[in-house]
């Protein structure tokens, strides 16, 4: 599992023109899953979600997390987070799990953060989607449960 973290003053997602999702101060969250991606992924990537320090105390240091400032989340997909552009001039997606797997991932997903965190929206599986964010910093930052899911 892989995830593009952004800390937002706010972001959005359209689909067809219409507002699908929008949050206020948070964390714009583009995830990929990857056909090698478990429950242990999951797990991982909603603690480090809800616990990774990203936003700025008094000072200016990183102190506080989502959960501490009381932000809100929006998930968005993305299998192109595993595009391997090594060779050619085309993204190679064999990475990338498959539709039905990545699907039922990602829902999975979905479901266990909202039970941890009730400020959760989302943008739709599939779908051609149109994201439009405010990022504050700018913080983004990367994260990928198979390097750290072993230790």
């Amino acid at each position: 599992m892989k995830a593009v973290i952004q800390r937002v003053k706010q972001a959005s997602v359209k689909i067809n023109g219409n507002l699908h999702s929008h949050i206020d101060k948070g964390l714009l969250v583009f995830l990929a899953i990857s056909r090698d991606d478990e429950e242990k992924d999951i797990d991982y990537m909603i603690e480090k979600l809800l616990n990774l320090r990203i936003f700025s105390n008094e000072e200016g240091k990183f102190d506080y997390s989502i959960s501490s400032i009381k932000g809100e989340i929006l998930i968005v997909s993305q299998f192109t987070l595993y595009g391997d552009t090594s060779k050619g001039r085309r993204p190679d997606f064999t990475l990338s799990a498959p539709i039905k797997m990545a699907e039922e991932t990602y829902n999975k997903f979905l479901e266990r953060l909202k039970q941890k965190y009730s400020a959760v929206k989302a943008g739709v599986f599939r779908e051609e989607m149109l994201v439009s964010l405010e990022n504050d910093g700018p913080v983004t930052i990367i994260v990928e449960s198979k390097t750290n899911c072993s230790k």
